[in-house]
């Protein structure tokens, strides 16, 4: 009975393991491997490989792409006109695009703030005065700076591109309530931001590239990077010049060592009986 027994209860496990009804028997929890959200792919952008730089006609792009669509709910509170200025534009048109913003200043010599146009040294407009005025504005949602976003989010330009090209209609069986909108990849499903790449053509580029959702994505990516690291051109091509001149150095560090010390590590020392 005792090997019955045994048999038995072996047999239930298998069914169990294999789902083959032994679930009515032995009740175990369920189990799914399956990430939330899921994890973006990994896009062969430029700029990830050690011996590339930005791509500066794209982040060019990408600036008119935040200028005329993202501006409108995200500002860039660390980012300057001038750091624009002879790296992405011309002085000459950056002095154009400053001036057509009204910028608060003052006070003057009879104590009043007044408004200005704006010049170089300016940062980026917000579009919202204060976080109250932007959560009321975007139904409780604060919409982030995105001054160094792709560097504060894990696997930042992967995860913004995706989720720029993410948008789906939700699957059967979620609810999506107003001032919510379904994409696959941000965490939950359900994001309060509506797509601001609905549509291709929702920027002239004055270089004639094709103005495709995938295509504003990618720049708009491409510029969100650049202004995270404006310097990353320069301290990617100093630390190249650091790792070839360390290498060089130990090439000579090496080849000094062995013939300073070729002839103590190679000679011989025999030893005669000495003679009375």
């Amino acid at each position: 009975m005792a090997f019955v027994g045994k048999r038995l209860a072996r047999s239930i496990a298998g069914a169990t393991a294999f789902g083959l009804g032994g679930a009515a028997l032995v009740k175990t929890p369920a189990h799914c491997d399956d990430k939330d959200p899921p994890h973006p792919p990994r896009y062969p952008f430029w700029v990830k490989s050690i011996f590339h730089s930005h791509e500066i006609p794209s982040v060019r792009r990408g600036y008119e792409v935040y200028r005329q669509v993202c501006a409108t709910c995200h500002s860039m509170k660390q980012l300057h006109f001038r750091h624009l200025s002879n790296f992405v534009l011309p002085e000459k048109r950056m002095k154009e695009i400053a001036a057509s913003y009204d910028v608060v200043d003052g006070p003057n010599d009879e104590g009043e703030m007044f408004t200005r146009p704006g010049i170089l040294v300016d940062a980026f407009p917000s579009p919202y005065p204060n976080e109250e005025a932007a959560r009321y504005a975007n139904g409780g949602a604060n919409p982030p700076d995105l001054s160094v976003y792709t560097t504060a989010k894990h696997e930042g330009v992967d995860y913004i591109f995706a989720l720029l090209l993410g948008y789906r209609d939700p699957p059967a069986g979620i609810e999506v309530r107003d001032g919510l909108y379904y994409n696959v990849y941000f965490p939950g499903g359900l994001i309060g931001m509506p797509n601001p790449l609905h549509a291709d053509g929702l920027v002239d580029y004055e270089d004639g590239t094709p103005c495709t959702k995938s295509q504003m994505a990618k720049d708009v990516v491409n510029f969100l990077c650049w202004a995270s690291e404006p310097a990353h051109d320069e301290r990617k091509l100093m630390g190249l010049k650091a790792m070839s001149a360390c290498l060089m150095g130990t090439a000579i560090v090496g080849f000094w060592y062995r013939s300073m010390w070729i002839g103590f590590k190679t000679r011989r020392i025999d030893f005669t009986k000495a003679v009375m």
